[in-house]
């Protein structure tokens, strides 16, 4: 019951769908923002609509729980840096019962399939997991095919097996990339046990808004949109435009006109 609680929080209108703000990015690529922006990012964050913000536990400290309110906090327990030799490698720097003790609604660990540390990153999230049981704590997985041997990480059949590689091993909710259509990743999320929110992405041509509506045509459950957001010059809109497309009502015909347009 309490999982189910918590679980309930990370979605505010408490609708099954999530837009979650990760903010762990100042581990792996160095400061998200300075330090005096930081407390007026986290607020336009939270004011904008994110069901949940994401960060490591060091960085929790720095966030003033009156500021969250209703917003819910997930705890990364995963890192790596860009300056190792494998980037795509992640270890364990945090435990559950840590950031139960900090305050966290649930917690995320992060794995690529397909890098050369992967039974590392599986054996890590199989702890993690068994540690969420015990505790009744919600586990997000950010699961990704990345590595020597992947030569497109936005293939729907290794979107597929990614995922189910999450659910299999104990995720609640899994993050992935979206694939490179609206059928296809409906195909992704139709294969997935488990609810399936989706990366914002490299800036391309491609809107926030439109790879928003492009990923809930799809079926999927929300979105993860961190280096999108914070490096906006207008934080607090865009999460509020992405808020309300994720929390929109299901539109049926959405994924039709989204497909056809693919197409031309």
């Amino acid at each position: 019951m309490r999982k189910a609680l918590r679980l309930r929080r990370l979605s505010r209108p408490n609708d099954d769908r999530y837009l979650f703000v990760p903010l762990d990015h100042s581990v792996s690529d160095g400061p998200v923002v300075p330090r005096d922006r930081w407390h007026e990012l986290v607020r336009s964050v939270v004011l904008g609509g994110a069901d949940a913000v994401i960060v490591h536990k060091g960085r929790v400290r720095t966030v003033d729980p009156a500021v969250l309110g209703d917003c819910a906090l997930i705890v990364h327990l995963s890192a790596g840096t860009a300056h190792m030799a494998d980037a795509n490698a992640k270890v364990l720097v945090g435990e559950v019962d840590e950031a139960l003790r900090l305050g966290a609604d649930a917690v995320s660990v992060h794995v690529n399939i397909g890098s050369d540390t992967e039974p590392r990153q599986l054996t890590d999230l199989g702890r993690v997991a068994a540690a969420c049981d015990s505790w009744n704590v919600p586990l997000v997985v950010m699961a990704y095919a990345r590595g020597p041997r992947v030569s497109d990480p936005r293939d729907p059949a290794l979107l597929a097996h990614v995922v189910n590689i999450a659910a299999d091993l104990g995720a609640d909710i899994v993050k992935t990339n979206l694939a490179h259509s609206v059928e296809d990743m409906a195909d992704v999320v139709a294969n997935s046990p488990i609810p399936v929110v989706v990366a914002g992405g490299p800036a391309s041509t491609t809107s926030l808004a439109g790879h928003a509506r492009a990923a809930m045509a799809a079926g999927c459950a929300g979105l993860a949109v961190g280096r999108r957001v914070f490096t906006s010059p207008a934080p607090m809109p865009l999460v509020a435009e992405l808020a309300a497309i994720v929390h929109a009502p299901a539109d049926a015909g959405l994924i039709h006109a989204l497909t056809a347009l693919e197409n031309r």
